[in-house]
């Protein structure tokens, strides 16, 4: 099975596993928009991106992200930024006929750490420990946790082991 997992943010958590044959990628995608760009370009940024990674690992057969989930009222522009761009991944896997799931960030954080509410340097420090030494960002791991999460849930974590890292820009 090959699984792609996303980590929806400006700074854009992404991990790739191709099951049968340990193929593993993983990365940060910067959709940051410039000066005289519309804060649309964001959303084009990111599914250029999506695109480019589908077309270069011959297609995704499952497509799971941090969902967007309720916040307190603080935090509702980030919500709302992450809807927006969890609604590209979901177009993108609608047009593909590509099965897509999400998680909270409770499940993933209780997953990779064993607590639900687990801060961020925690979650670096377990996902660098359990699946990839090499995790640059809060946001990979964030993708990676997912990644795996899902192959948790859809298939056997403890055969899966990634090969040598392998990142795209």
């Amino acid at each position: 099975m090959k699984i792609a997992a996303f980590d929806p943010a400006t700074a854009f958590g992404w991990a790739f596993l191709d099951t049968a044959t340990g193929v593993f990628q993983s990365g940060v995608w910067d959709l940051t928009v410039k000066r005289d760009e519309g804060a649309g370009m964001k959303l084009l940024k990111l599914e250029t991106n999506v695109v480019t990674l589908h077309r270069t690992v011959s297609g995704f057969d499952l497509v799971v992200f941090e969902a967007a989930r309720h916040a307190n009222p603080k935090m509702f522009g980030a919500v709302l930024h992450q809807a927006k761009l969890q609604a590209i991944l979901e177009r993108f896997c609608a047009r593909h006929e590509i099965a897509y799931r999400g998680y909270s960030p409770t499940e993933i954080k209780k997953f990779a750490v064993g607590i639900g509410n687990a801060r961020k340097d925690g979650m670096l420090k377990a996902v660098r420990g359990r699946w990839k030494a090499d995790c640059e960002s809060f946001d990979e791991a964030d993708a990676i946790a997912t990644l795996y999460l899902a192959v948790a849930e859809y298939g056997d974590v403890k055969t899966v082991v990634p090969a040598a890292s392998g990142r795209m820009a």
